[in-house]
């Protein structure tokens, strides 16, 4: 996501119109627009006031990505019980197809009993409870497949 969209979506959440910013920055709303639009750039003083005007620090500003934002969010306002009503294999799968039809055809059992073995192993050479090991395992998985990338 590039600088002007960050800049559009900070302003968007805190509900404010590109006229609204402009005028609390005393710059026109073409200019503002022209950010959003990465024709130019804020300058370090306009920048720091639009991260007060966005409630958010200046790193934030720069590097502002609502969807990660707002899945943190989510994340951290989940619980067991709601994550339990949730088919992540179904939600997944609407974007990765494969994992709504895999079962029939991996051989899951031999996999299962792999995966078994390691959550086990992990337990074992570390103390990790089953929510612990699950994760470090799915935390390892993750980062093997982003190094092969």
């Amino acid at each position: 996501m590039s600088l002007g969209n960050h800049l559009a979506q900070a302003r968007k959440k805190v509900g404010l119109s590109q006229e609204a910013v402009a005028e609390k920055l005393g710059v026109s709303r073409q200019t503002i627009s022209k950010w959003e639009t990465d024709e130019t750039v804020p300058d370090i003083y306009q920048s720091k006031t639009l991260a007060k005007i966005y409630h958010l620090s200046l790193d934030e500003l720069i590097e502002f990505d609502v969807d990660l934002k707002e899945i943190e969010h989510i994340i951290k306002n989940t619980d067991e019980k709601k994550e339990a009503k949730v088919d992540w294999t179904s939600a997944w799968s609407k974007k990765y197809p494969v994992l709504a039809t895999y079962q029939q055809v991996v051989h899951i059992d031999g996999y299962a009993r792999a995966i078994r073995k390691m959550l086990e192993q992990l337990k074992l050479d570390y103390g990790y409870n089953e929510i612990d090991s699950m994760l470090v395992l799915k935390d390892i998985l993750y980062h093997e497949w982003k190094d092969r990338k």
